[in-house]
């Protein structure tokens, strides 16, 4: 799905996304990452969801958003809140979709101004 009407000045913005793949300021990413209003973290995450892991959390964190919005995949699954429990104790909150929807989300609160990460499983 190609989105349009981005505002540059919101930081790299999430311009497509496929099963397996994710289009951002012209480049195509094929495996998990994370985006936040400065950066593109091309190393973040999991290769799947079931991978999932504290310290993938712990890195989002390190990031001190707002909110972070965790894309699962093709479908929406939840993670067990243990894993990210850091995220909660440190007054973040976190919103879970499949990484369509997140994608999405991502791109309207950060063209809100808001201090986002997109935690993006490309698990097609």
């Amino acid at each position: 799905m190609k989105f349009s009407e981005f505002d540059t000045d919101a930081g790299p913005l999430i311009e497509a996304y496929g099963p397996g793949q994710v289009r951002i300021q012209g480049q195509d990413y094929q495996r998990s990452l994370a985006v936040t209003a400065g950066q593109v973290l091309s190393d973040w995450g999991p290769p799947r969801f079931e991978a999932l892991e504290p310290a993938h959390f712990e890195a989002l964190a390190a990031l001190a958003p707002q909110v972070v919005v965790l894309g699962t995949g093709a479908r929406q699954r939840f993670p067990d809140p243990a894993l990210y429990a850091a995220l909660l104790a440190q007054g973040i909150g976190i919103e879970i979709m499949d990484t369509g929807a997140a994608c999405r989300t991502y791109n309207i609160l950060a063209g809100e101004g808001r201090r986002v990460v997109a935690a993006l499983i490309n698990d097609a």
